[in-house]
């Protein structure tokens, strides 16, 4: 089947361009105004993936996803937005938007969401069509349904991976940091003997253990100078604005101890729990050390970032008291620092 896509903006001009580089690209593509016109659209029509921003008027874009997730819930949506406000992000995330895109935007980084979200819906059409035979087909399709599971899989970690860019997009200095924690972690994590499931699951929480970032104020995360002991307690609740942001989905789920507990500390003193000692997940404190060596390592608004000699000697001297002390042995003793995934 062809797929169809449908743009709902209010504003005519941002349809009228999404619509045009789709075409270019090749898709078939129809628009609406507000989430009343798309709602009349998808009934009378069959779309792939729905783009819809999220303030209209007359049905906005988070009313729209309620509708279509009982109207026609295979239908795909991505979120466009230009402003991120937090009970936003939860709510969409809850009824199942699959991408956000902020405003303004690039219309590459628009083909790009629409292409993953595509293959997306491919490969779990796929997948639900062999499970429907997969009793008779079992032998012949095996090797097909595990490359489609991975394919699948892949897909995911891109999606949090993009969701991991726009809270770097908040704050230019912490570019590439997610990242870089989840490089670090998973080195640690395999020399604990973690199984392959545990590995996944450690990849994807951090990755998002800073997703609550999203919540903090732009000033804040941008501060040129030290922050008040006002501003430091907003930044402290950004473990629980990831938890409230992830905890709606199930898919998640094993990774909320990772976002709420990553600043625990192994004396206690910690936040936002004061867990001591391995009361931490075991993973949260993993990716603490990778967090802490980044954060040591990389230029902040408000201080000069530390040489690698100097955040590894810090590491050292934290031992016991803010990180495990035969995780930090592993990270140092194996140069965790040096690893590339």
């Amino acid at each position: 089947m062809e797929d169809r896509i449908l743009v709902v903006d209010d504003e005519e001009a941002i349809c009228r361009a999404i619509a045009q580089r789709l075409t270019m690209e090749g898709y078939t593509s129809a628009t609406a105004r507000n989430g009343k016109e798309a709602l009349h659209l998808l009934y009378f029509g069959k779309y792939s993936l729905v783009i819809t921003d999220i303030r209209m008027p007359e049905m906005d874009g988070l009313e729209l996803l309620k509708e279509m997730k009982t109207l026609c819930p295979q239908v795909l949506a991505i979120m466009m937005t230009g402003h991120l406000e937090i009970n936003k992000v939860v709510e969409a995330l809850r009824f199942g938007a699959y991408d956000f895109i902020l405003k303004p935007f690039d219309l590459d980084l628009v083909v790009f969401s629409v292409r993953r979200a595509l293959e997306k819906k491919r490969l779990e059409d796929l997948i639900e069509g062999y499970d429907q035979h997969l009793e008779k087909l079992i032998e012949e399709r095996t090797e097909k349904l595990r490359r489609a599971y991975e394919m699948l899989k892949e897909t995911h970690l891109d999606s949090v991976k993009i969701l991991a860019g726009a809270i770097s997009a908040k704050d230019p200095y912490t570019r590439g940091h997610s990242d870089r924690v989840r490089k670090w972690s998973v080195p640690m994590a395999r020399k604990l003997s973690f199984s392959e499931k545990k590995l996944e699951s450690l990849e994807l929480g951090a990755l998002l253990h800073d997703v609550g970032m999203i919540g903090i104020k732009d000033e804040v995360l941008q501060k040129q100078d030290p922050l008040s002991p006002e501003e430091y307690q907003h930044i402290q609740e950004h473990p629980l604005i990831g938890v409230k942001i992830v905890e709606e989905g199930i898919s998640f789920k094993d990774e909320i101890p990772m976002i709420r507990h990553h600043h625990e500390r192994f004396d206690g003193s910690g936040y936002p729990d004061g867990l001591a000692g391995e009361s931490i997940p075991l993973e949260a404190r993993i990716i603490s050390i990778a967090d802490a060596f980044d954060a040591m390592t990389s230029l902040r608004p408000y201080r000069q970032e530390m040489s690698r000699e100097d955040a590894l000697a810090e590491l050292e001297k934290s031992k016991g008291k803010q990180f495990d002390p035969q995780i930090v042995e592993i990270f140092l003793g194996e140069k965790i620092y040096n690893s590339s995934i």
